[in-house]
């Protein structure tokens, strides 16, 4: 079995042109971008927080110059993406549907045991949106019981929504505000959709295939995330299928000791990157894995807006920012949306020495990403290097 060696700079630059940050615009621009970025990653996660523009939507603007957050919108429409539970909550390429078909046969037979009651809530609210359409959870009573213990408790007629998604009887869209509206898939998906099962080995091999296509390079550990919440998946068995078929190739990467690395036989290993300045979501299909951003980039990362305050070092929803192939900074922001400001509560960078080219491309990924959050200023608080944020703040001057 023949095993390719890359240094950790080379290994870097394919992981980074993997995940389409070797320049702004690798896709392209405008939605057909959107697209062709979503089909590649095969998944992009989205998350609520509301801090500054929504991660999802963030992954679309580090990559593609004036994104607009409505082309998003208008692929779902038009029925190209959509959104379902895999690995996490995100949108998915409607070419991939059949696939998600495994996991949502996974949360009806390995899901909690449902109570006769339970049952017969669900196929009423089946029931209901079968008969009047779409709905929203504030369209069911308030069935609740006993009052709200926390974030998480939700009453039972939500609980039965999100179990119908999760198995597949429902479908979800959102409404201008990101909340649910729960569909039926026959109202949602064409019908050329391909809604066949996979094989487990299709399945194994989708999950392999995708996860090294976004990752470039990646370990079974990665793949197995993916497919996790799948019983008795044939990731494994599967991979080394393909290893022998010659469909995917071992790595080795001097330094890095701890398990085997694969990428695919035609994944592009000669990478030149632009230089540019990106701003990152914690989402990002780059920034999943702590211990890739550790083994590869040397970068040690968290989103500590799961962390207690007091534990907090760098702040509540703080920003990975990579020039090249090195993670500069890191950012606490929030978009004063009424004021229209974005507040930078701390801009920390790391242990490296920035030149002239460097502070250029950050302030001009700054200006793109004040605008990006609908804001027309920027305010600083609080930096480790007052040198760096003094020429931040006259190349924001000179505008």
């Amino acid at each position: 079995m023949d095993q390719i060696v890359f240094s950790k700079a080379q290994a870097r630059k394919i992981i980074l042109h993997a995940a389409g940050l070797a320049k702004v615009g690798q896709f392209g621009t405008g939605v057909d971008a959107v697209y062709s970025l979503i089909g590649h990653l095969g998944f992009v996660q989205l998350d609520t927080n509301y801090v500054v523009e929504r991660a999802h939507h963030q992954v679309m603007a580090s990559r593609i110059p004036d994104y607009q957050t409505e082309w998003l919108d208008e692929l779902i429409s038009d029925g190209q993406i959509f959104e379902f539970f895999t690995s996490d909550a995100g949108y998915l390429p409607m070419q991939d549907f059949r696939f998600s078909l495994p996991v949502k046969h996974a949360f009806v037979v390995n899901g909690k045991e449902k109570t006769k009651g339970e049952v017969n809530l669900m196929q009423d609210v089946l029931s209901r949106i079968e008969r009047e359409g779409p709905l929203m959870v504030g369209d069911f009573e308030n069935d609740r019981l006993e009052s709200s213990s926390g974030w998480w408790d939700w009453r039972p007629a939500k609980v039965a929504l999100e179990r119908l998604y999760l198995e597949g009887k429902l479908m979800i869209t959102r409404t201008r505000g990101f909340k649910k509206i729960y569909d039926l898939p026959m109202n949602l998906i064409s019908p050329e959709t391909d809604v066949t099962l996979p094989t487990a080995e299709e399945f194994a091999r989708y999950i392999i295939r995708r996860t090294l296509g976004a990752l470039g390079i990646a370990s079974i550990k990665e793949m197995n995330w993916r497919a996790r919440h799948v019983k008795g998946h044939l990731v494994k068995s599967e991979l080394e299928k393909m290893l022998n078929e010659g469909l995917v190739n071992v790595v080795a990467v001097p330094g890095l000791t701890k398990g085997t690395f694969y990428m695919l036989k035609d994944q592009v290993s000669e990478v030149e990157l632009s230089g540019e300045v990106f701003i990152l979501s914690p989402f990002d299909i780059l920034n999943v894995f702590r211990h890739r951003l550790k083994d590869f980039f040397d970068f040690d990362y968290q989103i500590e807006c799961f962390v207690p305050a007091a534990k907090r070092k760098y702040g509540y929803f703080s920003l990975p920012i990579l020039h090249g192939d090195l993670f500069i900074a890191r950012m606490d922001a929030k978009a004063d949306r009424k004021q229209k400001v974005l507040i930078v509560h701390n801009l920390h960078f790391e242990n490296v020495e920035l030149d002239a080219s460097a502070i250029s491309q950050l302030i001009i990924a700054l200006k793109e990403f004040v605008k990006f959050n609908a804001c027309l200023d920027i305010v600083f608080k609080e930096s480790n290097r007052q040198d760096y944020l003094r020429s931040i703040r006259l190349g924001f001057m000179r505008t």
